[in-house]
């Protein structure tokens, strides 16, 4: 029988950064698909963009129960020191607010969208699509500094 390794949790954060990563990729390739007429494949990339960031929300709650479960803390410690910690925490509040924006943005440009209503949906991506691209990309940004800055864990 296959058996998990008791701290097999612990990979999540590169899987979530790897999940940012693939949306980034997703979200930039749907807008190209998009600006040169090719709606069916921008209804694939960006419903696919979709479908991997919201696998990477329900990873970024597995992980941050289990890390509570496991350690009591609440997320990991950023280490850096010096003029690296503000421009970190620069970045990480300005993703945490817009991705909020974002978790409640995204499904419902998708869903007008799917609806098939382009005025509707044209005037709310303008706005989406540049705060899911900016929350995708500094998911990775926070992750490396988080996890591979030199002073970090």
């Amino acid at each position: 029988m296959f058996e998990l390794a008791e701290d097999w949790w612990r990979v999540l954060p590169a899987v979530n950064a790897s999940l940012n990563g693939l949306a980034t990729v997703l979200l930039a390739a749907g807008y190209a698909a998009i600006r040169q007429g090719r709606q069916d494949r921008h209804k694939q990339l960006m419903l696919s963009a979709f479908t991997v960031s919201a696998l990477f929300l329900a990873c970024y709650l597995v992980y941050h129960f289990e890390l509570h479960h496991h350690t009591g803390m609440a997320g990991q410690t950023f280490q850096g020191q010096g003029w690296i910690r503000p421009i970190y925490y620069a970045i990480l509040i300005s993703h945490v607010l817009l991705a909020m924006g974002v978790a409640v943005l995204a499904p419902v440009t998708v869903w007008l969208g799917l609806r098939q209503r382009w005025d509707r949906h044209r005037r709310l991506a303008r706005i989406t699509f540049p705060l899911w691209l900016y929350v995708s990309v500094t998911g990775v940004v926070i992750y490396g500094l988080l996890y591979h800055w030199p002073a970090g864990g």
